[in-house]
């Protein structure tokens, strides 16, 4: 069975994507508390904050990794003036760098084994232009560079590395903004498929980039967002 790690797993999309995948992988998972919904999946979890540098547990990952998902992600929707050095740093500290030490970390295990895949998070607003989305926007198009480049420069080794580009998703993350019923109504109008994201939509795009159908898929980043970033 083939190993895949997920990085942020104990909710939302993260969660989903793990409960996608489980009992046809071998699942090993981190994020900073391990919420029930996720100790249920019986995956092998490492308690930890990323951000923070990879944890020496990860030393004891299998030699050979098939798949690695990165998926914390923020929320922070200010005017420009009020955002803070602080905040941009924040965001691109969680969004890339983070995405960076773990992929580093994993590289060896990834390249033995003739085929794997990475996938990454962004967010719709890295193409369309939003409003109070400046920090959070700068660092997720930092996410679509990283990826496009680290696609290129690791396809000699057979390894495969995408980004996921949802819009506003139905998760614990999302919660200030779709708290109430008048605008999940508001959120679903303005995309053209007329509905808020499901945690299901977007994992369920992860879950085919990590598998074996996916195995002639680089380079790309794919808006699964109601066609938000493309149509009007």
């Amino acid at each position: 069975m083939k190993n895949v790690l997920i990085i942020g797993a104990s909710k939302g999309i993260g969660l989903r994507i793990a409960e996608l995948l489980a009992g046809s992988y071998n699942l090993f998972t981190v994020s900073r508390t391990e919420s029930p919904e996720l100790s249920r999946l019986n995956t092998t979890h490492f308690t930890a904050d990323i951000t923070n540098g990879v944890p020496a547990e990860l030393q004891n990952l299998p030699d050979e990794l098939h798949g690695l998902v990165y998926c914390p992600g923020t929320i922070n929707l200010k005017p420009v003036n009020r955002l803070t050095e602080d905040d941009f740093l924040n965001d691109y500290k969680v969004n890339v760098l983070g995405a960076v030490k773990v992929i580093q970390f994993c590289l060896p295990r990834l390249k033995k084994t003739n085929g794997s895949s990475v996938v990454m998070f962004s967010t719709v607003a890295a193409k369309a232009g939003m409003a109070f989305h400046a920090s959070v926007a700068a660092s997720k198009a930092a996410v679509e560079g990283l990826g496009r480049s680290l696609a290129a420069e690791l396809a000699p080794a057979q390894i495969r590395v995408n980004v996921v580009a949802p819009s506003l998703t139905d998760t614990p993350l999302a919660k200030n903004l779709l708290n109430t019923p008048e605008r999940v109504e508001a959120s679903a109008k303005r995309h053209p498929l007329n509905r808020v994201g499901q945690a299901d939509d977007i994992a369920s795009m992860a879950a085919f980039l990590v598998s074996d159908k996916a195995t002639w898929v680089t380079g790309q980043v794919f808006g699964v967002d109601g066609g938000l970033s493309t149509l009007r």
